[in-house]
């Protein structure tokens, strides 16, 4: 039975993890906050960078601050269903079929370049990331928690790519962009690799795990128990609301778009040390939540403007409740 953790030792806990991660991860300090926010949410996410930005070593030095499995797939276009979940084979010594389980049994799963596989491949995941099973030959596996899924993608390769479904996207809590570090983080990360502060080969074995998979999930339970008064989730669906009528967009979000900012907000409350949610705490997710549930009309790209543009002018047009 997981032991149950105050907010305050959850927070302390979580701010262990933060800490340990950006040292790591130098000049991506929100990056590696909004992706902890979604893990305290019990949610998953889609990170776009340019190669080399870290991704793949933000999930590797995650799943070693937490002591908890780790799994990679490198998705490409020959890549099967069954490459993902397993699928069952035939034993000639028993002469029976047994289940072969697939990467995705694990407890953070890096979904590396997601769009370079076919939509049906893509699909694979909708099952696990949403209902946390898969079904194997008709026979359902639950994963064991917690379970995350980070999915990556290249915004400016996209010959050979198969585009993610909305259906698909919506799965996803946050989309996390990484951006180039500034220019004295970028100096200080090539400090530490010349002089083996840390490696270039991505090894991560010399941190210490802070949590284990009970301490996540006590902290996601304390997560749950952070209030919310009504002016706070009026204002998150007011927001939401706002997309779907917004000038410059072709498509709003939906309603799980309003179920994760309020759930991300309590995350992030949590963070601070509260144990209950401010429209402050609404603010600071409400972009990685809705920048992948909303798109820009024809007539907003050929102005020039951008998602983040709009994001930014919904926020300052919808009034926060007074505190």
């Amino acid at each position: 039975m997981t032991e149950a953790l105050t907010v305050q030792q959850a927070a302390e806990t979580a701010r262990a993890i933060e800490q340990t991660a950006a040292k790591i991860l130098v000049g991506q300090q929100q990056v590696v906050r909004d992706v902890l926010l979604a893990l305290l949410s019990n949610g998953h996410v889609l990170l776009e960078g340019v190669p080399g930005l870290g991704k793949t070593l933000l999930v590797r030095t995650l799943g070693k601050c937490l002591s908890v499995q780790f799994g990679r797939i490198q998705f490409t276009p020959d890549l099967m269903p069954t490459d993902v979940t397993g699928h069952a084979m035939y034993d000639p010594k028993t002469e029976q079929f047994r289940i072969r389980k697939g990467p995705a049994f694990t407890n953070l799963l890096l979904a590396d370049e997601i769009n370079r596989a076919s939509a049906k491949t893509q699909s694979a995941l909708l099952e696990l990331m949403q209902e946390r099973q898969i079904t194997i030959e008709g026979k359902c596996f639950t994963l064991e928690p917690p379970f995350m899924v980070l999915a990556t993608q290249n915004p400016l390769d996209q010959e050979g790519t198969y585009p993610l479904p909305e259906a698909q996207l919506d799965r996803f809590l946050f989309k996390v962009v990484i951006e180039y570090p500034p220019a004295a983080e970028e100096a200080r990360i090539m400090r530490m690799i010349l002089d083996g502060t840390i490696d270039d080969d991505l090894n991560v074995e010399g941190l210490q795990a802070i949590t284990d998979g009970a301490g996540i999930i006590a902290m996601q339970n304390a997560v749950a128990t952070v209030s919310v008064d009504d002016a706070v989730l009026d204002y998150a669906l007011r927001i939401v609301r706002a997309t779907r009528d917004m000038p410059g967009l072709a498509r709003g979000a939906g309603p799980r778009a309003s179920i994760a900012i309020v759930c991300a907000a309590r995350a992030n409350a949590l963070l601070e040390g509260r144990d209950f949610v401010i429209p402050d705490d609404i603010k600071a997710v409400a972009r990685p939540v809705l920048r992948h549930r909303i798109q820009l009309s024809a007539d907003a790209e050929i102005e020039g403007q951008t998602t983040e543009m709009l994001l930014d002018k919904l926020l300052a047009q919808v009034a926060a409740p007074r505190q």
